[in-house]
């Protein structure tokens, strides 16, 4: 669990090591790229499905928000800890999505996009579940107990923000990731992605007074979402002021005109709608988004990522009247830019190693978050052909790139002590995580009640490797001279958090898939050639239990011959027929090679659970 962040400050000018020569090559960007992935499943909580990879984790929270009378099961644990917190979660959220709408090629070439999207959409059931109730379980009592998930005994309190009790930055990150993941489905589950654009509206503030049910709301009426947007304005204020418990743990410093911004610029990318473009370039000054020049990005302070996303506006030429207003949010995202290299009036301190070092409590955070910026900014560059201009003069877009790679490097294990800080990654890693599920043997292997204080007692003092090996997790990270202390009380240094993670997914395909087909959206074609139908065909009981038959038609719409098809398929807990399975994904069962213009195949699966959640992934069409 994350203590609050500071305030960025201009760090004193520390000489720069060398910038390696840029090569993709060196580390197993893919290997990294599908552990961290991974990672996330370890951090689900709620009714794991059936495709659940870290099989020592089982079912947990599954009583969240009963309290309060609202179903509050599935998310994330965002750390070592077994809360959920709004905020690192739906800053987690917007990442993994902007990852994914960056670089959604090359995770597919790399056979992760599937579990890329599995891991959003993890997330963003449960926002649309926990709005606006976004944060629950007690962070106090949740750290006098070492429990696992799968045992722990603590308070699961539901915490909510309402006009009386404002919240403007937790419910414009949650705004954004919704928007940023509406982008993520557009094209395989549409429906969906208009779900989560109707909660983002909703919840620029946090506040849906007309549209309280999605089914309630005219999607079609774009001055209902405008005024919602306008209404919610009004309504300002930090989250941390509302939730009092949070401050302990996520402290909103930077307050929430960020997020407000935040919010508008990844409502305007998935909508094009002109409000947003007007908000922003009206607003630009007043919040901050033209006049804060940042050296630091994460969970709480997001200028630099919304000067970011609009500086590929105006690129883009799609600032409208605002391009004046909007370079100066791009001088701001240069001046960004240019400190990471050592190369501008701010210049961000570095370790011996040539690590980025922000604070000695998971300063990973901000090293991965920073260099996905790099990264992206790289890519928009050279699309645009411009180069950056920094205080020393004009930069390669390259160099961007070159360094964002040297973090990665340096996480993975090329720094001083040649320690991997990705879990699972290389021979030399964390052993010791700062983590109640890792470090307490699985609930699969002995199902024992492990009691809160017992935790702490027989596993947390325990000075041995962790029973589970946290595949994928980033941790903390070492200090300001690349020590590290591989050691589970070490919280600031061994404790890993999803949002570490969340960046790197984009970086890592990145670094992984060259120099191919970079910046660019998932393709979004004006009808689909392929539709799946659902209907519930009978239902029974069976010892006091429900279980439904659901039929599928998957068919053809094109004019063309379907040669090939894999569907991803989430939420099914029960059997499957007629289809075949190949790793995660499901094809044409094996008397069918092929689906001819028009027509149509089925199959049907049984559970005792609603729909299970069925897409195309990749399509043949020949």
């Amino acid at each position: 669990m994350q203590k609050f962040a500071r305030l960025c400050c201009m760090a004193p000018l520390f000489l720069l090591l060398g910038l390696l020569p840029f090569a993709l090559a060196g580390h197993d960007y893919g290997q990294a790229l599908s552990k961290s992935i991974l990672f996330f499943e370890a951090q689900r909580s709620g009714y794991l499905p059936s495709t659940q990879r870290v099989n020592w984790r089982g079912h947990s929270g599954l009583n969240d928000g009963k309290a309060n009378g609202v179903d509050l099961v599935g998310g994330y644990y965002d750390a070592g800890d077994n809360v959920k917190f709004g905020l690192p979660m739906a800053f987690t959220v917007t990442m993994m999505s902007w990852s994914i709408v960056e670089y959604g090629r090359q995770m597919a070439a790399s056979g992760e996009l599937s579990h890329a999207m599995d891991a959003v959409k993890w997330g963003t059931d449960y926002l649309i579940k926990a709005h606006p109730q976004p944060f629950v379980g007690d962070g106090n009592t949740d750290h006098y107990c070492w429990q696992r998930p799968e045992d722990m005994t603590t308070s699961r309190q539901a915490y909510k923000i309402d006009p009386s009790n404002p919240g403007s930055d937790l419910a414009g990150e949650t705004a954004a990731a919704m928007a940023a993941a509406s982008i993520v489905f557009r094209r395989s589950n549409p429906s969906y992605s208009n779900e989560l654009l109707a909660h983002a509206h909703q919840l620029i503030e946090g506040v849906a007074i007309r549209c309280l049910y999605v089914r309630l709301c005219n999607l079609e009426d774009p001055d209902l979402n405008l005024e919602l947007f306008e209404f919610a304005d009004k309504y300002r204020g930090k989250y941390d002021s509302s939730i009092t418990v949070a401050q302990k743990y996520y402290r909103s410093v930077s307050g929430y005109a960020d997020e407000l911004l935040w919010a508008a610029a990844w409502l305007y990318k998935a909508t094009n709608n002109q409000y947003y473009l007007s908000y922003l370039g009206n607003n630009g000054g007043s919040l901050g988004g033209t006049g804060w020049a940042m050296t630091e990005f994460g969970w709480d302070v997001k200028y630099a990522g919304v000067q970011t996303l609009v500086a590929k506006f105006l690129m883009g030429g799609k600032a409208g009247n605002y391009a004046s207003v909007f370079g100066e949010y791009q001088q701001k995202a240069e001046f960004f830019m240019c400190s990471c290299l050592g190369k501008g009036g701010g210049n961000v301190q570095k370790t011996p190693g040539g690590l980025i070092f922000r604070q000695r409590w998971n300063n990973l955070q901000f090293v991965t978050s920073a260099s996905f910026l790099l990264s992206v900014y790289s890519d928009y560059l050279t699309s645009a052909g411009k180069t950056l201009n920094c205080q020393s003069g004009r930069v390669a877009p390259s160099e961007l790139l070159s360094f964002a790679k040297s973090q990665v490097d340096y996480i993975l294990g090329d720094n001083p002590r040649a320690t991997s800080y990705m879990v699972g990654y290389g021979s030399n890693y964390p052993q010791q995580v700062h983590h109640r599920a890792s470090s307490i043997v699985s609930v699969k292997v002995n199902p024992s009640f492990v009691t809160c204080r017992g935790g702490y007692a027989t596993w947390y003092s325990r000075k041995a490797s962790d029973p589970n090996i946290l595949t994928g997790a980033v941790v903390g990270g070492p200090d300001a001279y690349d020590n590290f202390a591989d050691e589970r009380d070490n919280y600031e240094q061994t404790e890993p958090a999803t949002y570490n993670n969340a960046p790197l997914l984009g970086l890592l395909a990145r670094l992984h898939g060259g120099h191919s087909g970079y910046n660019q959206l998932l393709p979004v074609p004006s009808s689909a050639p392929i539709s799946i139908e659902q209907k519930m065909t009978t239902s029974w009981n069976d010892k006091g239990k429900t279980y439904y038959r659901y039929s599928t038609t998957v068919t053809n719409k094109s004019p063309k011959t379907l040669k090939g098809i894999n569907l991803s398929i989430s939420k099914l807990y029960g059997p499957l027929w007629g289809l075949s399975k190949s790793g995660d994904s499901y094809g044409f069962p094996a008397w069918i090679n092929s689906l001819p213009a028009g027509k149509s195949l089925e199959f049907v699966y049984i559970h005792s659970a609603s729909q299970a959640d069925v897409s195309v992934s990749s399509y043949n069409l020949d």
